[in-house]
């Protein structure tokens, strides 16, 4: 993120209103856009002297140019450590990443060693991305990295195969609506199972907390820039886990908003494709459309879930611990990083 970059002038958060839902959708889709993948490190180099040159005063104004720069900047590096997220697990990878791995768990009449095949690679993958995305202030360790990692395989192998043994064994239930549910089973899997993934993989930022920071005024930012200083210089108030509770909960959540039309819409459309003269005499289509469908569910779903909540969350200092009472910025607000 352009917050890591140094400099005393902070660039404005975004082209859009981050106060509104369709403001963070048009921010999200624009961080998560597959484009920026293709920005070599001299490419990367340059947003960021860009970036640079405006923060501290070189560049006078934002221009398309400066504006194209933040959007590298924000969808490569990380905000709490200014690195580049390792590239398959950037969110603007993510629709990239997760095409082959949903096709197969979408693919029908998955047997046991196919299903738990997938689940496996499903879990693998969330946890690779939610371990790049996470807050970094309250690190995991590789023992707890491996221990969420095999709980939460085990969770999504257990709700697939589970479901996959009890839909058939459903009595009152209508063949057609047989097929629909043995449809949906990878969705309940991928859907508890990643929810609780996010809980595993953050468990310790809720044990021990996230970097809170005051809400700074339009004098406390302007007061920073007559000293030298940036933003991001500002101190942590110190770690909250009330505050973690809430970063963690929310990810939880856009995760399961983000996989419900995924794992929903196209196994569902498939199926009635599938009772179609033109797909039952060409069947080798049917690997294509799928993909087709899943690759046009998520590039509309995954902004549509990550702007359901602000990335940088702003609470009252008064919902947090008693330490943080009285600490607030501007209104008796803090901020902190969700994470993505």
């Amino acid at each position: 993120m352009s917050a890591s970059i140094p400099g005393n002038r902070e660039l404005p958060a975004s082209q859009y209103d981050l106060s509104t839902y369709w403001g963070r959708v048009m921010h999200s889709a624009n961080i998560s856009d597959p484009r920026t993948l293709l920005v070599n490190k001299a490419g990367l180099e340059h947003a960021k002297g860009l970036v640079a040159g405006y923060k501290q005063g070189k560049i006078g104004e934002m221009n398309a140019e400066l504006w194209n720069a933040k959007k590298i900047v924000d969808s490569t590096l990380h905000p709490d450590t200014g690195e580049p997220v390792l590239l398959p697990f950037r969110m603007s990878c993510f629709v990239l990443s997760n095409l082959i791995v949903t096709a197969g768990m979408l693919t029908p009449g998955l047997g046991t060693t196919g299903t738990l095949l997938w689940q496996i690679t499903n879990q693998s993958l969330n946890v690779a991305i939610n371990n790049a995305n996470a807050n970094k202030s309250t690190p995991l360790s590789v023992s707890k990295i491996t221990q969420s990692y095999f709980l939460a395989v085990g969770a999504s192998c257990s709700v697939a195969l589970g479901l996959n043994a009890l839909v058939p064994r459903l009595k009152r239930v209508a063949p057609a609506t047989k097929i629909i549910l043995s449809r949906l089973v990878p969705f309940a899997a991928v859907a508890s199972a990643g929810a609780l993934n996010v809980f595993l993989m953050r468990g310790e930022e809720i044990r021990q907390g996230i970097d809170v920071y005051p809400v700074l005024s339009e004098s406390d930012k302007a007061k920073l820039a007559e000293e030298g200083k940036s933003e991001s210089s500002v101190q942590s108030l110190g770690k909250s886990k009330k505050a973690a509770t809430l970063a963690v909960s929310e990810t939880a959540l856009s995760r399961v908003l983000n996989s419900s039309p995924i794992m929903v819409i196209p196994p569902l459309i498939l199926v009635r494709l599938q009772k179609q003269d033109w797909l039952k005499k060409n069947p080798r289509l049917t690997l294509p459309v799928n993909l087709g469908l899943i690759l046009t569910t998520s590039l509309f779903a995954l902004p549509l879930a990550l702007a359901a909540f602000p990335q940088r969350q702003s609470v009252d200092a008064a919902s947090l611990e008693k330490e943080f009472w009285g600490m607030g910025g501007e209104n008796g607000k803090v901020v902190f990083n969700r994470g993505i």
